[in-house]
């Protein structure tokens, strides 16, 4: 069991038999009453966020949630087949399950999943900056320098960046996966 007085940002609770993830947290002293806890909770499987308040001291499930490192093998009928780099157990998720990741996915990349209760997948974490090649951008414009100017970049994986004027079709860009944007040349 887990208290009020034990939340982290990142920490997994169980609460009616759903799946929690600890968004953000504040315990409150009032001058009067008890002390109490306001919550930000994010349900994993749906994504949906609530907010919640629990009396200081209350009591939770703690749900046992581990990172495992696994490699995207690829997609098929199926799904997106992943690897347990530890075991090499192979596990198909649904396209629902892998969500907005599956514009950044690239054949043979690492990626962290959440696993729940041993063998049960209820997310996946991209590598925070990854590299990728731009296969198709508009040319430059010669005098378009005035400010910071954005171009639409296509990637390999089909997915639209916003790159400056002088990346080139062919070239390697790092993308910050938390934000989606272009970081840098490769």
């Amino acid at each position: 069991m887990i208290s009020t007085s034990d939340f982290k940002n990142g920490k997994s609770i169980e609460m009616e038999g759903v799946l929690y993830v600890i968004v953000e947290f504040q315990h409150v002293k009032p001058g009067k009453g008890g002390a109490f806890v306001r919550t930000r909770l994010k349900n994993i499987k749906t994504g949906l966020v609530r907010d919640m308040t629990f009396k200081a001291g209350e009591k939770f499930q703690d749900a046992h949630v581990e990172d495992r490192a696994m490699q995207y093998l690829y997609k098929d009928s199926e799904g997106y087949c992943f690897m347990d780099q530890q075991s090499y157990e192979q596990y198909h998720l649904s396209p629902e399950f892998i969500g907005d990741a599956k514009d950044l996915l690239l054949e043979n990349m690492e990626c962290y999943v959440k696993m729940y209760n041993e063998n049960t997948p209820i997310g996946i974490e991209l590598p925070n900056f990854i590299y990728m090649v731009v296969v198709e951008c508009e040319p430059a414009v010669k005098g378009d320098t005035v400010n910071n100017v954005m171009k639409k970049a296509k990637l390999v994986t089909g997915y639209e960046i916003g790159v400056p004027l002088f990346i080139n079709q062919g070239e390697k860009i790092r993308i910050d996966t938390r934000t989606r944007e272009y970081i840098g040349r490769g």
